[in-house]
């Protein structure tokens, strides 16, 4: 059985760090990843004691590099999120970050399908 929502991303938020994945869904697998935690992301943003949607903004880069280095061929399913979904998952604080990842993504390149397009004004 194929699952429709093939591609997901998948963020985590804390006070210091930022990750995003995108996941395989009809596998488990996760296809690309990146987070604040890894050495070289981290020494080049200087986060200190918080991460800010500029380093989200850099996350969502190094996930988008990442797939086209994967070589993976979204054709027209793209990766799926939901932003509303998962603005109510994190705390108050964090809309910025989400929508910097998320537009980030957008810019370089990665065909995205937000699940709630009502959404979709990242303000």
């Amino acid at each position: 059985m194929t699952v429709l929502k093939r591609y997901v991303l998948r963020l985590f938020l804390s006070l210091k760090y930022i990750m995003a994945n995108v996941v395989d869904r009809n596998n488990g697998r996760i296809v690309a990843t990146a987070s604040t935690v890894e050495h070289s992301i981290k020494n080049s943003l200087k986060c200190g004691s918080s991460c800010n949607a500029k380093a989200a903004g850099a996350i969502g880069e190094v996930v988008a590099m990442r797939l086209k280095v994967e070589g993976l061929k979204l054709g027209r399913r793209g990766v799926h999120v939901d932003v509303a979904n998962e603005i109510e998952k994190k705390r108050l604080g964090s809309k910025t970050k989400i929508w910097a990842v998320v537009n980030a993504l957008r810019s370089n390149g990665v065909k995205l399908i937000l699940d709630d397009e009502t959404c979709e004004d990242s303000s």
